[in-house]
Order: structure tokens, then sequence, then C-alpha cells
């Protein structure tokens, strides 16, 4: 268990052995070799140091969910964590990472990150380790610095932030993706890094992260992990499985903080981003229910009912596979208001589109249409109501020509936002659609107005901000003869007057005046006390 000498290590580090040192081995020494290679948690149990926050430089002591992470680690070849925050997620990475540059010649292993400090620093750990470890266990070291290490048998690890070109033209061999789930073009770099590790047959990819949201692409690759859609292996790591976590922790925890901000950084829960138009508890409560039948693009959660009325809202896009043509089908005659029904297409032709929005709005009981009339919106309106004679809809003006549909102007987006926003946090309204709620987690501030987080879509959001505009309006107040302006008020002061504290006069049984003056003789009025 000797350590290297000056001369034997690495440009005089007597830590790190040098590449082309030869050493004998103990029969002690061999078993040990074998055991470490054959086994990544004996390697790291036995044989690893790390920092300690309170005791400085320890032997490495596994927690029962980081021994079974490593084997998770090396068994599949496609590994993605769920990690609550401070679960040691990092450092059980970082080590299997070393073990694997060990025990394996002739690897690249990459360790990408949101930044390339992260990165640095997590390899700068990796180094901490290797200084620590037997002499007869180093490969030896032809290179190290801060952006990579290169051992005597032929592997190496590499550092670098996550961007599209960081590892584009080398072959990965093992691929280590940190906080994922808070990258910057998230879809791009995994498109132009995917590639690189899939071409080989055992090549491995490891990916952890804490939850942002959903909608990213780690969100929606683990989802596809755990519904056996895709080919990673989900491993999760919860705050209970910490040792020294227990129910008082949390306790002491929410205090300190609060519960939301406890679900977010130890809950394991794909909140909306801090963000979104919605609150994140107002994003939690929305439940996404099963259609009662959908076709390919149409999705139906409640037949038509007789004597209900519908309001449909729609968005036109330009049928090229990019913008959603939508639209939303919500039932004002129930409280809360409910979504019955919505269609999302990317291809449709705005010629085709208005047959289709006849078509349902005829069978949801002649609903009243608002189509938002920018752009491709005004082919939509031309053919539902001059072509097909569809008379049920919004109209801007009876006097301004080509009136027809809702201009969604600033203005528009702005109140719409705002009231839609408003009938969550109220609950007077119902989502029930997974791709609506999908798009509400990803709907965000962008400077004064909002917007979807690219690669995610909005237009399904939009046809609510849209609704929500209008039932601010005269027209919606006359076809349901509710005045959402009005009850909104009423529901917002009575709420302020429940949060005010009580004030009266307390009885002491006396009988007498009291002057309120200025403390120099000067009486302002008397006080009867009753």
């Amino acid at each position: 268990m000797t350590k290297a000498t000056t001369e034997q290590g690495y440009l005089g580090n007597p830590n790190v052995k040098r590449d082309g040192v030869e050493s004998s081995f103990s029969k002690h020494e061999v078993l040990e070799y074998k055991k470490c290679m054959s086994d990544p948690a004996y390697f790291a149990r036995t044989y690893v140091k790390v920092i300690s926050l309170d005791k400085g430089l320890v032997p490495f002591d596994l927690w029962p969910y980081q021994e079974e992470m490593f084997h998770h680690f090396n068994e599949n070849r496609f590994n993605i964590v769920l990690a609550c925050r401070q679960s040691g997620k990092s450092i059980s990475s970082v080590v299997f990472l070393l073990w694997y540059a060990c025990f394996h010649p002739e690897k690249t292993i990459a360790i990408l990150a949101n930044k390339g400090a992260v990165a640095r620093e997590m390899l700068g750990r990796i180094t901490l380790a290797l200084e620590n470890l037997p002499f007869f266990l180093q490969p030896g070291c032809k290179a190290l610095n801060k952006g990579s290490i290169e051992f005597s048998n032929n592997s190496k690890i590499i550092a670098a932030a996550t961007s599209g070109s960081s590892i584009r033209g080398l072959s990965i061999n093992l691929l280590f993706l940190d906080e994922f789930a808070f990258i910057d073009n998230d879809a791009q770099f995994y498109t132009s890094t995917y590639p690189v590790v899939s071409s080989g047959k055992d090549t491995k990819i490891i990916i952890a992260s804490t939850a942002n949201g959903v909608g990213n692409i780690y969100h929606k690759l683990w989802e596809g992990a755990t519904t056996n859609t895709n080919e990673f292996k989900p491993f999760r790591v919860d705050w209970w499985d910490v040792p020294g976590r227990d129910d008082k922790w949390k306790e002491e925890t929410v205090a300190n903080t609060s519960e939301l901000q406890f679900d977010q950084e130890f809950g394991n829960n794909f909140h909306g981003r801090g963000n979104t138009l919605i609150e994140a508890n107002d994003l939690l409560a929305q439940k996404a229910i099963n259609p009662l039948r959908w076709s390919e693009n149409l999705f139906q959660y409640e037949d038509p009912k007789d004597g209900h009325h519908y309001v449909m809202t729609v968005d036109v896009s330009k049928g090229r596979g990019q913008d959603y043509s939508t639209f939303n089908i919500i039932d004002t005659s129930v409280n809360p208001f409910k979504q019955v029904c919505i269609f999302r297409d990317n291809n449709i032709s705005p010629l085709l589109f208005p047959d289709i929005i006849y078509k349902y709005a005829k069978m949801y009981n002649e609903a009243y249409v608002i189509v938002e009339s920018n752009d491709q919106g005004a082919i939509v309106c031309n053919g539902l109501y001059y072509d097909l004679e569809y008379e049920n809809m919004f109209v801007e003006s009876q006097i301004k020509a080509n009136a027809i549909g809702a201009t969604m102007t600033k203005r528009v987006k702005r109140i719409g936002c705002s009231t839609f926003k408003d009938l969550i946090a109220s609950k007077k309204l119902h989502i029930v659609d997974a791709e609506t709620i999908t798009e509400m987690c990803t709907f965000v501030a962008r400077g004064a107005s909002f917007e979807a987080v690219a690669p995610n879509h909005d237009d399904l959001v939009m046809n609510l901000v849209m609704f929500g505009w209008f039932t601010t309006t005269d027209i919606f107040a006359g076809l349901t003869n509710i005045d959402m302006k009005q009850l909104m008020y009423r529901e917002q002061l009575k709420a302020i007057q429940d949060d005010m504290l009580p004030f009266g006069l307390i009885e002491d049984g006396r009988d007498r005046k009291e002057g309120v003056g200025d403390g120099e003789g000067n009486v302002w009025f008397e006080v009867d006390h009753l």
C-alpha cells in the first residue's frame, strides 16, 4: 500500500504515480486489485477518500443508496438519476468515473456540466481521490491539469461545459452530464451530443440532476425511463434516503424555509420553473385525466351536454411543422369552468382548419368561437364566417372591415395572462389535458410578457390566455350572465378583509371620559369609555 516517491511521482507529486513507473505487486495487492476491478462499491468504500464539510479528508463511507448507485451504473448502459439537493450524487458519480478510468483501458470519459467551472471542480474531486489511492491501484499518469487527466492505460477524463461543440468529433466511451435539467439550449446540446456516445455498442451515459420543471429534455428522458419508453434506466434518490434526514429534520427545514421551497429543493417534484405565469402550487394542483376518446390530434374529455354553453378559443399557425394550430373548448355552464376538448396539429393548413373548427363548434351546442385573427388567423376567420357561414363568432367591430376574430395585442395578452392566472389560482377553471398542463409549466416570463421556454410550445396556453381576456368582456357577461370582473373583485376584496385583524372596543366596566391631546394641555377630542 505504498505511495510513490518524489522521483516516481507525476511532476514531483509523490501522491500521483507517473507514467512508466514499474512496480511489483504482493499477493495481497493482486487480490485487492481483483476485488476493486470487479466491484466499484468495494473500491470506493475501501480505498477512496473524500472531503467532509465537518471532518476534512475522510474515507468514503458509502450510504446504502450510493452502493446501489454504483451497481446501477455498472450494470446499465443508459443511466438517469433524479436526486434531491445535497444528497451526494455528484461525489458518488465522480468516484465511479475514477474507478472506470483506472480499471478500463483505452476509454475516454467526458464530464459535462452546465458551467465549465463546475465540470473542472468535479475533475478536481477525481484528482483528490486519485492522490489518496494506494500506489498499486493507480494506473500511472501521463498528463494532469485542470481540464483533463490522461492515464498510462490510455484512458482519459476530460471536463467541459455543456455546449453543442464541447465533445463534437470525439469518441466518448462514458458521458457524464451533471445537473442536466439546468443547462441552456438542452435540446440542441443533446441532439449534437447523443450520436457521439450512441455509436458504440458498450458506451455509457450517466445523466444526473435535480428536477427543474417540466418540458425540458431531462424531464422527458426521466418520464420515458420511468414508463419504459426509452432505453434509460432510472435511479431515484429521495431526501429520506440520506442518513440523518428524518421527519424532525424535515420539520426544521420547512420551518426555516417553506413547504414550497422544501418541495422544490428536496421533494424531487417537477415543478414549473420559478418565473412561470402560474404559481408552482397551482401547477401541482392540476391533474391530467385520460380522454374519453381521441384521434391523432383531437382529445375529447367530456361529451357535449344539452343546455350547456361552450366557448371555443382558436390559435392558428402556418401548418409547416413548427407552431401548432390549436383550439380549446371550455364549458362555461359549470363552476368551475371546465376544459372539455382540445385540438393540436402543426401540419394542418389554415385553409382546412375552418372545417375542423366548424365540425366541433357545431357538436358542442353551437359553441361561441373566438379566433385569434393575427397573421394566418384571418384566413381561418374568413373561411369559417363567410364560406361555412358560421355566425356564432366573436367580431371586434360591426363597422370595421375584416373585424372578425380577436387581435392579440399587447394589451389583450396582458389582460388575458392576468385573468387566466387568477382563474387558475381561484380554482374557477379546471384544466384536464396533459399537454396543456405541460405548456402551463413552461410558460414563463420574457421581459414584460410571457412565452414558452424553447423548444416547448405555448399554443394551447394562448387559447386559455384568449379565454381569460374574453371573460372580462361585456359579450361574455351577456352570454353567461357572469360578470367576471365583478366576481373576481368581490372575492379578492373578501380575501383581503378575511386577512385583516379584527378591531374593536374592549369593555372594562368603567364609565369615564378621557381627553386625547398633544400632551401640552390642549385637548383635541374626548373618548367615551362605555
